[in-house]
């Protein structure tokens, strides 16, 4: 291993003839929390007792060894992780993952299905996210919050009601803001004729759920749209549209839009939406992940795009104002390797993104020096980040480099392999 505090020192020194603080910057980094999901690590299978796989246009790829078979495992595997997750942290939870001695259909979930997460939770000093488990049900084949039976929508509604307040009960036991995120699977394989009916019924749903909970605090709520699904390919009935026009037209504090970098075209990104979002909104809800070709929900990359978000979120202003989460699902490689990779990539594009000369940038964009703009951002992208990231990692006791990977394999030979 090269010396990382003589690197270190030796990137300060670049970083400073532009003015730049690193270790102002480190701190930024460091305090952004990372939302991290708990169904990388079984599946999304979840932990109700119940028969029947993923529905709802979502699936699983490889079938890896080792996954986490019970909360307990799933807790534990999360712990290794973090080991290696430097910087402020969350975990984000799904309904599906409460924890009954009997089965307990959706529309009946408590809080205190869920305290196992939040003791674990308080005990580490991290706080907790939620969401809606709206898929992976017999009440779900025909639509949820959009369905046409009036009986199955009710279900879904008091499900979307008590897990607001499920948030509430993670904010109280934290003191940390619950994010929860509602996204729903609604849509058809065909093209239907009546387009606008289930929409309204979803406007209505959520109109009931929010008006239900009008009294819960410490909770934010993100409305996810998504292109399509598998078995939904022609119609989602929560498409971005519809989303973005139902969060501007609440004019809510409390009411965001979920942006997930895998839920558009393939010749959309979300680092070009962000902007424009903000221009509206005060928030905004960050899902990363890594969609090739369509929402295939890879371990996140540090590549172009997930930098370009985080370059976006830094000029923007607005890094303190989002709340990122990851959110991909990869059973064909070792599934706490997929959590530490996807998580590491995100915190260095954050830490990347501060560490750039953005003032400089903005006066010469002012001045109309268009040569100098583009001459700036070019050279930095090629600036000694990696030697800060290493730094920082170094001084949370993370790993510098690939330091954790032989940690996971042995995690894995002693642990993974002998469930």
């Amino acid at each position: 291993m090269y010396d990382v505090n003589k690197g270190y020192e030796i990137a300060k020194e670049f970083y400073a003839q532009y003015g730049i603080d690193v270790d102002k910057m480190i701190e930024l980094c460091d305090s952004t929390p990372l939302s991290i999901h708990c169904w990388q690590g079984d599946d999304v299978n979840g932990f109700e007792k119940k028969e029947g796989g993923l529905t709802g246009g979502i699936q699983t790829t490889g079938n890896y060894p080792g996954k986490a078979r019970n909360p307990q495992e799933l807790r534990a595997d999360l712990d290794f992780a973090m080991k290696y997750i430097p910087g402020t942290k969350k975990v984000n939870v799904h309904a599906s993952y409460m924890e009954a001695d009997t089965f307990v259909d959706r529309n009946e979930i408590e809080p205190k299905h869920f305290e196992n997460w939040a003791n674990w939770a308080v005990e580490r000093g991290i706080g907790l996210d939620f969401n809606p488990t709206y898929f992976s049900h017999p009440k779900s084949h025909n639509g949820t919050l959009s369905a046409a039976d009036e009986d199955v929508r009710r279900f879904w509604i008091e499900h979307g009601i008590r897990c607001r307040r499920i948030g509430e009960y993670f904010y109280k036991k934290t003191g940390k803001t619950c994010v929860i995120n509602h996204w729903t699977p609604d849509g058809d394989k065909e093209f239907p004729i009546d387009t606008i009916g289930p929409r309204l019924r979803l406007k209505d749903s959520y109109d009931k759920i929010f008006a239900a909970t009008e009294d819960v605090k410490g909770v934010m709520d993100g409305i996810e749209s998504k292109v399509f699904g598998i078995g939904a390919e022609s119609f989602t009935a929560g498409s971005h549209e519809f989303c973005m026009g139902y969060v501007m037209s609440k004019n809510s504090d409390h009411i965001i839009l979920t942006l997930d970098t895998g839920h558009y075209h393939p010749t959309e990104v979300v680092s070009a939406k962000l902007a424009s979002v903000y221009t509206f909104s005060d928030h905004v809800l960050l899902h990363v992940s890594r969609p090739v070709r369509w929402d295939s929900d890879h371990v996140v990359a540090f590549d172009d795009e997930t930098r370009a978000i985080m370059d976006e979120l830094v000029r923007l202003g607005k890094l303190q104002d989002t709340y990122i989460a990851t959110d991909f699902f990869d059973a064909s490689i070792n599934r706490i390797s997929a959590w530490i990779i996807g998580l590491r990539n995100t915190r260095k594009a954050i830490l990347a993104a501060l560490l750039q000369p953005v003032s400089l940038m903005k006066d010469l964009e002012a001045k109309g020096d268009v040569s100098g703009r583009l001459a700036v951002s070019q050279e930095f992208k090629a600036a000694p980040f990696s030697l800060v990231w290493d730094y920082y990692c170094q001084q949370k006791d993370a790993g510098v480099g690939l330091e954790w990977l032989e940690d996971v394999r042995a995690y894995e030979k002693d642990v993974l392999s002998k469930r």
